[in-house]
């Protein structure tokens, strides 16, 4: 039981981290590891979510449906990871 939580805990990090790298990517002069709202601090604009949407498609083997790609889903970390777990069950 321990094993399998830590391995799953692994795995968030992991999947935050991966996250954490193509915002940086898309945006280096910001440091998406605060805990702000990155659409309100003019971190992510709607051309930055268009592009990202397609990274986290091709780097998670994921489909995100159309009527998600809203800037809430894209506002923080957890959002982010949220919508990509979503899609992962879709």
């Amino acid at each position: 039981m321990y094993l399998c939580s830590v391995k799953k805990k692994g795995n968030i990090l992991n999947m935050k981290k991966r996250i954490v790298d193509i915002l940086s990517d898309l945006r280096p002069e910001f440091d998406f590891n605060e805990n702000v709202n990155f659409i309100e601090e003019g971190m992510l604009d709607s051309f930055d979510i268009v592009s990202l949407v397609d990274e986290l498609e091709s780097q998670f083997n994921i489909k995100i449906n159309g009527i998600d790609v809203i800037a809430e889903n894209f506002s923080s970390l957890d959002k982010i990871e949220a919508l990509i777990k979503k899609s992962e069950t879709a």
